[in-house]
This record gives structure tokens, sequence and C-alpha cells, in this order.
């Protein structure tokens, strides 16, 4: 760790298990207080012993506190970084009322508190992290309400924070994942902020970073039980690397078992070794990929090494825990990038010495795919004509949703007795 009096100081919201903390120490900055309501990813943070953490939601948690715990004062802080969980903005979120405004809804209120940390703190710079879909000209609000709160703030407090906004893919910066995330970064000082240009990719200095340069060299432990359970277990092996259930449809080379497009994309999904990792989600159904080439659930370091987490790094609790905290979390190279353009750009101070610490290597020798196996008897019978997804807003789920909403509007009034 840097030593942490001369290091830029960073107050952290919504750390969760610490993405974005990870990649701000790595590029030389240091946490000076984490504020985290779940519980696990606490426990999480504990028993890393790295910073010191607030347990509690963010709206029971003063202002105040936040700087007494972080030993600094109002406009001490270098960086405020953090990403409020924001559903109403995410691409799965669905809204058949267009008329609705997201911001309406009580989970977008997560917004409100940040900028109120950002006001009562003053940062020098700030870092907002969110869903790509803040940034859909459709979910408008979310961001335009950002631009507004920063604009009230600097009347108010005489600062003149200037929102840069992007959505970055994660693996055009070396992040061994297809992830893309939206960032807001802005200088108390109005300077300008340039966001890096992509590294990795094609037509690009180095080739994206794939599932076997993360995961070559790792083994589950012992006690680690990834087995994939379920209805469909015993299909998953008869689908080759890097593909999904799309390949059991009319259109892919396996059987006709399910109808194009009617599941999610992360149905069945499985880790090529010569592609990036596909998003590593916080929610896992039991069919919910992506999966190991080796038919099985990620291990803790694997979900890790996608996320490119600090090695010496463990997340606690079961599968589905651990996967929560690091499905949730910003992979930590990006932030570490993002760290130290900020670094230079709005704290005036010099890049850190070397090269980045949290790029995967490039692993030679990769081996070949793994070898399918032949359809399971008990699957047989999903053999047959299945029809295509119709279109957004047509499928069986959004007309069983309009269906419902139509029956609600035919009954009848309720009694207030």
């Amino acid at each position: 760790m840097s030593s942490m009096g001369h290091s830029p100081k960073t107050i952290s919201l919504y750390t969760g298990a610490g993405g974005l903390d990870f990649g701000f120490e790595a590029a030389g900055f240091r946490t000076r207080a984490a504020i985290e309501m779940d519980a696990d990813a606490c426990a999480t943070m504990r028993h890393n012993d790295i910073w010191p953490v607030v347990e509690r939601s963010i709206y029971d948690v003063s202002s105040e506190e936040i700087l007494d715990v972080a030993k600094l004062v109002k406009g001490e802080a270098d960086v405020l970084i953090g990403g409020p969980p924001c559903q109403p903005f995410s691409k799965s979120g669905t809204w058949k009322n267009r008329d609705t405004k997201r911001l309406s809804d009580p989970r977008a209120s997560t917004l409100n508190a940040y900028m109120r940390v950002v006001e009562d703190t003053l940062p020098k710079a700030i870092l907002l992290e969110n869903v790509e879909g803040l940034a859909y000209k459709s979910k408008s609000e979310g961001l335009q309400f950002l631009k507004d709160q920063l604009a009230t703030i600097n009347k108010r407090a005489g600062t003149n924070y200037r929102p840069h906004c992007q959505v970055l893919l994660a693996a055009d910066y070396g992040v061994p994942q297809l992830r893309s995330r939206f960032f807001l970064i802005a200088g108390r000082e109005g300077q300008e902020f340039v966001f890096p240009k992509p590294t990795h990719g094609e037509g690009r200095a180095e080739a994206h970073r794939t599932a076997w340069d993360a995961l070559g060299d790792v083994e589950p432990e012992p006690h680690e039980d990834l087995a994939m359970r379920g209805r469909w277990a015993d299909l998953l092996p008869t689908i080759p690397e890097g593909e999904n259930y799309l390949f059991h449809t009319d259109r892919g080379h396996g059987e006709p078992l399910f109808g194009w497009r009617r599941r999610y994309w992360s149905f069945l999904l499985k880790l090529s070794k010569r592609l990036p990792s596909w998003t590593v989600q916080s929610k896992p159904g039991p069919a919910i990929g992506p999966f190991h080439w080796d038919n099985r659930r990620l291990a803790m370091r694997e979900l890790c090494r996608i996320q490119t987490f600090p090695d010496d790094i463990k997340i606690l609790g079961v599968p589905t825990v651990v996967q929560k905290q690091v499905g949730n979390a910003v992979p930590s190279l990006l932030a570490e990038i993002l760290a130290r353009e900020i670094r230079v750009q709005l704290l005036g101070r010099g890049r850190p010495r070397g090269g980045l610490k949290l790029l995967p290597p490039v692993r030679m020798g990769v081996p070949p795919a793994e070898a399918t196996t032949s359809l399971p008897r008990k699957f047989w019978h999903l053999r047959g004509d299945h029809s295509a997804h119709p279109g957004t807003g047509k499928g069986f789920g959004a007309l069983a949703e309009e269906q419902f909403a139509a029956e609600q509007l035919e009954l009848p009034a309720m009694s207030a007795e």
C-alpha cells in the first residue's frame, strides 16, 4: 500500500467489495473512508483489513461523520468515488409507461445521496460510476439530474464542477471482460478532463485480453462447490466454448431445442479461452453464465481475475454471495486507468511510476477448445419447431405483463373499509 501521508485521499461511497478502490489504490491513492450497507461486502473489506468501513446506509450516515472517519476536513479530500446502485436506469429495467420518470423510483434516490456528500465535502474531484443505461437518450433524466445538481452545488458553494461523461467498454482498456459502464468525472476548479483512448482490441496497439489470459493459471480452491445444478445442468456440456443456448436453435449448429432469442443472452453462456469474458452477473440463476469451459461455475479467484481485482484480495461468502459482490463491482484495472488520469489532469500530480499494476499478462499456449458431449436423451423431447422472438415488447413476458395490466384496469375500485 502507499503511505497514507503523501497519497491522494479518497472517500468511497457504495464501496461494495472495493472494485473502484482497488484501482485507485493501484494508482497511488488511499481510501480514507468506505461507506457500504451490505453486510457481506463489509465482511470482505474487514477481512482484507484495508480501509476504515462504515457499515450503514448512506442515508443514515452524515457527511460530518464521513469526514470524521476519513480524518479530513471539508475541501480536503482529493476524490469522491462511488457507484450508486440505480436499477431504474439498467438495461434490464422495463418501463411500459414511457411517461414514467425513473427519478420518481425510490431506487434512484441514491444519485441524490451521492450529490449530498459532494456538496458537504467538496472534494477536489469526483468520479461517479453507473450502468451504461444512465447515458441512454431514452433515460436521460438521471444524467440531467446529475448535471443540474452539480450546477446547483457550484452556485451555492462557489465551485466549478464541470461534468465529463462517457461510457467505456472495459475490454478496450485491457480488462478481460466485455463490460460497459458509465462514468462521470469532474474537477472542482472546472478543469478539462479527457477520457483515455481505448488501447486494446482490433486495430489497436494490443489485442483484447482473453479469459485464458485471466484464468490460465487459476484452479478452484478444494472447498469450492462449483457444480452446475438444475434442469439444464446436463445440457451445458453439449454447448461449445464461447456459445450459449442459441447453439441449440434452428439458426445454430446444435439441436433445435429453443426459439431464437427467446432466452436471456447469458442463458447457458460459456466462456471461450480465446475471447474476453462476458459480463459477470451479480444475480445469476441456475443456468445463467458465463460458465467456465469446464462446464462449472467460476471460482472466487476466477471471478476476481475477470474483474482484475488484486490477487491478494479474498472475497468472503458462499458462491452466490461471492458472485454478487464481484458482479456488482467495477473492473479494478479500468478504475486504475481513470485514477491515473485524474491524478494528472485534475489534481496536477505526477503520473505513477511504472506501468499498470492490474493489467493481466498475455498468456501464451492457449489450449484447444474442450470437446462437447452428445445431447442427453432427457432433452430429446424438446426437439422441434420453435418460433423466434417477435421483437421488442412482443415476447411472452411483455405480452403477459400487458395482459395483467389490462386486467387490473378492469377491476372495480377497492373499498376503503
